[in-house]
């Protein structure tokens, strides 16, 4: 397949699409699974009206909860699987369109419950366990709820808040809408040959060896950006007027502690993060320098960083995983196989790449361009996915959701094994260079720039508590002095880098970008361990991606074998990153 021609959906050869017909074998069959939930809606009323005052009815809630959330799961990913292959396609926004308002009214019939568990004292739901012993097993979820206590609103507030998600929702979608569907870019003529310009192939582009078409795309994608830079810039506003209009009807004192609170992560940990990024800086700096030095350029620019191609990376990524043992590997390949994956990019697909867990079996969206990045790429998404696996195989459905905070810990450790599988397998020294170098990239782009845009969402979420109306200025004005403290005295920052904040679908995603830089140094001392104790690490390891959410994140980290309540993984990580910088400089003298 031609990777540089972007075809429409249909002209996609099937094996390179991911088998959609696994969750419903026709729209019309997904169209009579959704009248179904609407009526599994009213039977929600029967609980409210019944009240759960007793530990029989609490009981048969939780069952009814359980047994529901993996048909949800499945409307809701075949919807968006489907609007994701092709964000034009109006008959898939119509059915993202109504299944997210079914869950929204799912969500508002559901309401009553988490008031109502406030209502028990811890003696009753003691007597509730007595009652129903099968209730015990339910007492995770419970906890898990009452811990919110404190900012939990009575029933009326919680059908307002359920009833206002559509709203709170709208900012993503239609950043998304604009991004993937309606937006176009001017074309790339370099040396007389056309490229066509969208936000995945720019990625290519970019990793370019020709230093004008480099140049190119970068102007061409950013002058588009700023043409619309107020309206990108009304939309991140509203985002973040939506998360503080969420914190302080919950009682919480900022946007970030009600994000982070959702996961059951203290703010301590994303302060730490940015103060340790803060305390090793000059690696960075470090880092710049060298690639200035050894790119032979008098000015390095923020298009100036491109990587090696390379065509191996299902079978890399295989030979990578094989330290987690055959049955481990076994699934990877039926994924392979059995087309859980979307592998290239058509006209009107969703950007980037993600996994998403269902309980037939994940699919994984891709944008793949057969080099180092997509193999790197690859590697990530099939950690999340083989995590969601594990857990949706090893835990009831209540259980089998992990937290936000875990969520890049699989996928960052896949990356870190292939890595080093990568350059113990090499000989040669401008391979193993190469690989440093891409190495090295990660901790760039995984590490401190992720660090960046949480200090970025950070500030701008502190600026609109403050007062400071979030303008297209402000905006672009925050991220280019961020980007000047992170990349140091070497690197030129064009104009154009006051517009990347809209390219950034993440600042929709309510503090979520943090995780990647910590979800990457616990992978590193992760894969560290395995690769230096063998079995028993293993172990520890897979039983972390069976565990979903019995214990809170810290919690099933710290018995994987590493504490991301200290900083000293995300301190040693970034030793590494100044070991290798060291190592990168002589293997290039």
């Amino acid at each position: 397949m031609d990777i540089d021609k972007i075809l429409t959906r249909s002209e996609v050869p099937t094996e390179y699409k991911w088998a959609v017909e696994d969750l419903y074998a026709s729209d019309e069959i997904f169209l009579q699974e959704l009248d179904k939930f609407r009526k599994y809606i009213e039977e929600v009323e029967r609980f409210r009206q019944n009240g759960l005052n007793d530990a029989a009815s609490l009981l048969e809630y939780y069952r009814f909860t359980n047994e529901l959330l993996p048909f949800i799961t499945k409307l809701y990913n075949y919807a968006m699987l489907n609007n994701d292959s092709d964000t034009s396609n109006p008959v898939y926004q119509d059915f993202s369109d109504r299944v997210k308002s079914a869950y929204i009214s799912y969500n508002s019939a559901t309401s009553f419950v988490m008031p109502k568990l406030m209502e028990f004292t811890d003696e009753e739901l003691e007597q509730f366990y007595t009652d129903e012993p099968d209730l015990l097993f339910f007492k995770g979820a419970i906890d898990d709820v009452r811990r919110l206590r404190k900012h939990i609103l009575d029933e009326k507030g919680e059908m307002m808040m359920a009833m206002a998600g559509e709203m709170m929702d709208t900012p993503d979608n239609v950043y998304s809408l604009l991004s993937n569907a309606d937006l176009k870019f001017d074309k790339v003529t370099f040396e007389g040959k056309d490229y066509e310009l969208t936000q995945s192939s720019y990625i290519t582009l970019i990793e370019k060896p020709q230093r004008e078409l480099r140049k190119l795309a970068f102007t061409t994608l950013y002058k588009t950006y700023s043409q619309f830079k107020n309206t990108y810039a009304a939309l991140l506003s509203s985002q973040v007027k939506a998360l503080a209009f969420n914190s302080k009807l919950r009682n919480y004192g900022s946007s970030l502690e009600a994000s982070l609170d959702s996961a059951d992560v203290d703010t301590a940990v994303y302060y730490n993060l940015i103060d340790t990024v803060h305390e090793n800086m000059h690696y960075m700096h470090d880092y710049i320098a060298l690639r200035k030095k050894l790119l032979g350029v008098d000015e390095l620019h923020m298009y100036d960083v491109y990587a090696p191609l390379v065509d191996e990376a299902k079978e890399n990524v295989l030979a990578a995983m094989s330290v987690f043992g055959e049955e481990y590997i076994s699934v990877l390949r039926s994924a392979f196989d059995s087309r859980w994956i979307d592998i290239y990019e058509n006209k009107g697909k969703r950007s980037g790449a993600y996994s998403c867990g269902d309980f037939t079996h994940p699919f994984v969206l891709l944008n793949h361009k057969d080099n180092l990045d997509s193999e790197f790429t690859l590697a990530h998404e099939m950690g999340h996915a083989m995590h969601s696996y594990m857990s949706n195989n090893k835990q009831e459905p209540i259980y089998a959701d992990y937290k936000l905070f875990v969520a890049e810990v699989a996928s960052t450790c896949n990356e870190s094994l292939l890595m080093q599988y990568l350059l113990k397998k090499t000989t040669d020294k401008k391979e193993r260079a190469a690989l440093i170098n891409y190495f090295l990239e990660q901790f760039k782009g995984t590490l401190y720039r992720q660090a960046m845009f949480a200090e970025y969402e950070m500030k701008i979420n502190e600026l609109y508590a403050e007062g400071e109306p979030l303008t297209a200025d402000v905006l672009g004005s925050v991220y280019r002095k961020l980007n000047e403290q992170y990349f140091g005295p070497d690197m030129v920052l064009d104009d154009e880098i006051a517009y990347e904040w809209i390219r950034i679908p993440h600042f929709y995603y309510n503090f979520y970008v943090y995780q990647y830089a910590t979800g990457f140094s616990a992978a590193i001392a992760l894969s560290t361990r395995i690769l230096n104790e063998g079995e028993p690490a293993v172990k520890r390891y897979l039983d972390f991606l069976s565990a979903g959410c019995t214990k809170d994140p810290v919690a099933l980290l710290r018995d994987a074998g590493v504490d991301m309540a200290s900083p000293e993984p995300v301190r040693l990580a970034l030793e590494l990153f100044g070991s290798l910088i060291k190592e990168m400089d002589e293997l290039t003298a």
